[in-house]
């Protein structure tokens, strides 16, 4: 007789071997960085030979790496928090019913579908108006607001019983206030997905850094990369240290908040 558990047994173990060929490609690059093989030596060797951190200590004084690091660190903390005040205004605004509200979600909607290089001269126009050019805050600026982080809180708000905002309007609760005092303590996962895309969308980076940077010393991670990579073309173990301390960051910052992550984006998929 097959016991109810056989499903869900074979269902997890399809899981980890996906999980499993996921993990080797990051798996070989966390190697080679190590050992700094040949990626076509046969037969391949699944445990590193003569481990060593040496490559990444090339990396770290073979380019000002603690400069770029230090600046991609900035413009990722201002994109982030620029998001989470910019975009729970904007979801606050579009919960409360008012004439126009479909018209401006649409348009909203509509902007979506235009990428981000069809923007980008205007954008550079702007910037350059500003006096932000080379700058932290040029480097934040086309991304210090998104619209699919927008709705993603306009959902999470959406969900908190209108009794609840009846009640603080009662007591004479402004409307900034209440966005951080009701609204936003109650949609940790919304906070969460603003933290996570916005902060992954600034740290990858290129093409905006590529323009607005002139200064060595102001320029990210991903422009050092492209530095770097001309350095040593033809040497895998530097380069995938490289790539390793770029997306360490990322990686720590979505499992610190995956739990939440995840919570926002099934949030509209689970009635009840």
């Amino acid at each position: 007789m097959v016991s109810r558990r056989t499903p869900k047994i074979v269902a997890h173990f399809i899981l980890f071997l996906i999980s499993l060929i996921m993990i080797v490609p990051l798996y070989w690059v966390f190697k080679t960085s190590l050992t700094g093989e040949n990626l076509l030596l046969y037969p391949p060797s699944l445990i590193p030979k003569n481990p060593s951190i040496f490559y990444f200590v090339d990396v770290y004084y073979a380019i000002p790496f603690a400069r770029f690091f230090f600046n991609s660190a900035v413009v990722s903390a201002v994109v982030v928090l620029f998001n989470i005040v910019f975009n729970s205004m904007a979801a606050f605004a579009l919960r409360r019913e008012f004439p126009g509200k479909k018209l401006i979600i649409l348009i909203y909607l509509s902007c979506m579908m235009i990428p981000f290089h069809a923007t980008i001269i205007p954008a550079f126009l702007l910037t350059k108006s500003f006096g932000l050019l080379n700058s932290h805050f040029g480097l934040a600026f086309p991304l210090l607001s998104t619209i699919i982080c927008i709705f993603i809180f306009k959902g999470s708000f959406d969900a908190i019983p209108t009794s609840l905002i009846d009640a603080a309007r009662i007591d004479g609760m402004r409307n900034w206030k209440m966005i951080y005092k009701i609204f936003l303590p109650l949609s940790k996962p919304a906070i969460a997905t603003n933290v996570i895309l916005p902060f992954i969308w600034s740290w990858n980076n290129f093409l905006w850094p590529l323009i607005i940077i002139q200064k060595q010393e102001m320029q990210t991670l991903p422009l050092g990369l492209s530095r770097f990579n001309s350095l040593y073309e033809q040497a895998t173990g530097p380069l995938y240290a490289y790539c390793l301390m770029v997306v360490a960051p990322i990686l720590l910052i979505f499992f610190l908040s995956q739990k939440n992550f995840i919570s926002s984006l099934i949030s509209g998929a689970v009635k009840g």
